[in-house]
């Protein structure tokens, strides 16, 4: 009985919650006894608040006898540990911050905390988040529930794994080259990059637009409820978008729907496996009505070029600032990735913003025809979870790619920023890692994304978690796990 209500979808446990069959300290004291047992071996959360979230739980059942009860009322929370909340600590995979308190809350946050959702969790990432694989000096390796030798994903990893093995009931994610998409579909789950502005931000991140905060769960509903409460425009924003956009219950279905899709993007190697479970899941929205075309897009590998530049002169900058007085502290390709941002220049900087202006105009044209877009989120199922990106090779198709951009296919959608994404599972690959699908809107229509996804993931019977025996086995990793 605890494992199923561990599994429980968020937007069930609200009708439980509400008509008194389920208590939210029930929900919570489920989810506490499943992390007790799979966390020694997945490693998703840097560290926890268990005595506090149950009180906060006892409290949410006395609003919903007293009949206030707010949006997420009682609802476990996972929270990346990036996203900042006023007198805790927020170390960013880091070491160098690793007794930081932080002074402030995203407004994101303040949102979620506001809508009475409680956190009992915060979930790890790559040293600041400047990887695609969850591991670093501060907290060691995080696995992937369906298989423990592989990565969830990154850099949301630790809440991604954290959904998969049923260990919170939603998370939060960054993403700012797939970073909720990329271990969305290694684990299995939903993650939505928002469009930008859609979710507020804190500066300077909040002005550029390949950031974005958004929601990662277990189902599409979950996704739309919590990205109902974070959305909207906010005074510490100016990116922020206005109206706010709310996302309804009832969206329809997918008759005469058009979905254009790529299996390639016109450059990626791809992994036959992945390219199969595309074609499935291309099947089942053929089967609810839509019109099916391939598309051809002129990208070409140019794009990843001027990503990591981009990526590299704002993001690897602000990294930079570590290097004086914690270089030897930081995990290796923490320091190479701000090491190489010391390279860039503000030529590269334009030259890789040109190259970004020119990816839009032949994805506008397929959009204007099409309603959304579809192809794979990662090109590979998953690499290994210890993978070291500075030293490693990833190969795919017996080709070598980049460690850290190559495999993943996300990133194109960051420059396309105002295109709202969700990454949903397509299958499983034979090494049991989850694979998925990216759905792509025009700018700003998210609607259009919830809907196929919605649509999509009903004509599936809904997404599976990982297995709960299979973590429990211990078949790849020790509690005391940790990089040297």
């Amino acid at each position: 009985m605890s494992s199923q209500l561990a599994s429980l979808s968020a937007a069930d446990a609200l009708v439980g919650f509400e008509a008194r069959t389920l208590s939210p300290v029930e929900l919570l004291r489920a989810v506490i006894d499943r992390a007790e047992k799979v966390e020694p071996l997945i490693n998703a959360f840097r560290e926890t608040s268990f005595e506090r979230a149950l009180k906060q739980a006892q409290e949410a059942e006395s609003r919903y006898a007293r009949g206030d009860a707010r949006a997420l009322e009682g609802i476990p929370l996972a929270v990346k540990d990036e996203a900042e909340i006023e007198g805790e600590r927020t170390a960013q995979g880091s070491l160098l911050l690793s007794d930081s308190i932080d002074e402030i809350t995203s407004p994101f946050m303040e949102r979620l905390l506001e809508a009475g959702a409680i956190v009992h969790a915060r979930t790890t990432c790559p040293e600041f988040s400047s990887t695609t694989v969850t591991h670093s000096r501060l907290c060691g390796v995080t696995r992937n529930p369906w298989n423990l030798e592989l990565t969830p994903g990154g850099s949301s990893g630790g809440s991604a794994a954290s959904l998969a093995a049923c260990t919170t009931t939603l998370a939060t994610g960054s993403d700012i080259a797939g970073s909720i998409r990329i271990p969305a579909s290694c684990c299995g789950v939903v993650g939505f990059k928002p469009p930008y502005g859609r979710v507020p931000q804190l500066p300077p991140y909040s002005l550029d637009p390949y950031c974005h905060d958004g929601p990662l769960a277990r189902t599409v509903r979950d996704c739309a409820l919590m990205q109902n409460v974070i959305s909207g425009p906010h005074a510490k924003d100016i990116a922020t978008l206005r109206p706010k956009l709310e996302i309804p219950t009832d969206l329809g279905d997918l008759r005469g729907f058009r979905v254009a899709y790529s299996i390639d993007l016109g450059f990626f190697e791809v992994d036959p496996e992945v390219v199969r479970a595309t074609h499935a899941a291309l099947d089942v929205f053929r089967g609810l009505g839509c019109a099916i075309e391939e598309v051809t897009l002129p990208w070409t590998d140019a794009i990843r070029v001027a990503a990591w530049t981009h990526l590299k002169h704002l993001f690897g900058t602000d990294v930079a600032r570590g290097l004086t007085s914690g270089r030897d502290r930081m995990t290796p390709y923490a320091r190479a990735f701000a090491e190489d941002a010391q390279n860039t220049t503000a030529e590269g900087f334009l030259d890789a913003t040109t190259v970004a202006g020119e990816m839009y105009p032949p994805m506008a044209e397929i959009l204007d025809r099409h309603d959304v877009f579809v192809c794979p989120t990662n090109a590979v199922a998953a690499v290994p979870a210890d993978l070291d990106p500075t030293s490693q090779e990833v190969r795919i198709n017996g080709v070598s790619v980049d460690p850290v951009l190559g495999w993943v296919m996300t990133y194109p959608f960051n420059m396309l920023s105002r295109c709202p994404v969700m990454s949903v599972p397509s299958g499983r690959a034979e090494n049991g890692v989850p694979t998925g699908i990216q759905i792509v809107g025009r700018s700003f229509d998210d609607i259009s994304v919830f809907r196929a996804a919605t649509a999509y993931e009903e004509a599936l019977g809904g997404f599976a978690v990982a297995p709960f025996e299979q973590a429990l086995e211990g078949n790849a990793a020790t509690s005391d796990d940790r990089l040297k």
